[in-house]
């Protein structure tokens, strides 16, 4: 049982980490691009959160197959095959929990306004160093928002962690996962203790995602 904690716990950890990487400039191109574009990529980061995690999982599950693009493209520099591995979780972690991250500093680069920015510049700012030491403190409530939402989507992961994942013992086998297999044998009380785990645990990340965004807020002001 420990070891499918600490597995869903570092999927969910890794999985956050890229995800503010890869989301927070994404978000800034989205709050501040006037590409003809923009709106496209803002429907595809939103996409899992309409299309059923199996559906998504599926595609994704053959994007990454042996005989998938991702696998073609990273196949010359001697990576195996993601599917069936925790890299391939993360991976797909990482495309279905996008837009629960990306929205929320979207929102808050957006709520920031263009007054800020103009002000930095005029001090002869590079853009560079605005974004560092204005916008991202100043975004710091809706990015935390993200880091939160991302780490507890991807520890309640299901369908896509099933289609990609595989369900392998000590390598794909996450709590949600675990949940199942008590369930399809009939140990309801483990599978109550798990549920109940869960429920405590989005309990918990909700809350507190309320009281530090209010405070943050408050600090800002």
């Amino acid at each position: 049982m420990t070891g499918v904690i600490v597995l869903t716990v570092k999927l969910a950890a890794l999985s956050t980490c890229v995800l503010l990487v890869l989301g927070t400039p994404l978000a800034w191109w989205l709050a501040r691009s006037r590409h003809w574009a923009k709106e496209g990529v803002a429907t595809v980061v939103a996409l899992p959160l309409v299309l059923p995690p199996t559906v998504l999982g599926f595609y994704l599950l053959v994007a990454m197959s042996p005989e998938g693009p991702v696998s073609a493209a990273l196949a010359p520099f001697g990576v195996r095959p993601l599917a069936f591995t925790f890299a391939g979780l993360v991976a797909g972690s990482v495309v279905y929990s996008l837009p629960f991250v990306v929205n929320p500093i979207r929102n808050a680069f957006e709520a920031m306004g263009d007054r800020p920015m103009e002000a930095a510049a005029t001090l002869r700012a590079s853009p560079f160093d605005a974004f560092f030491s204005i916008a991202l403190p100043l975004a710091s409530p809706g990015i935390l928002t993200g880091a939160i939402l991302g780490f507890a989507h991807t520890i309640g992961e299901f369908g896509v962690v099933l289609m990609i994942g595989g369900n392998i013992p000590g390598e794909t086998k996450v709590l949600s996962m675990t949940i199942l297999d008590y369930v399809e044998t009939l140990e309801w009380g483990e599978a109550h203790k798990l549920s109940a785990l869960m429920l405590g645990f989005s309990f918990c990340v909700i809350l507190a995602m309320t009281l530090i965004e209010k405070r943050l807020r408050r600090r800002l002001r």
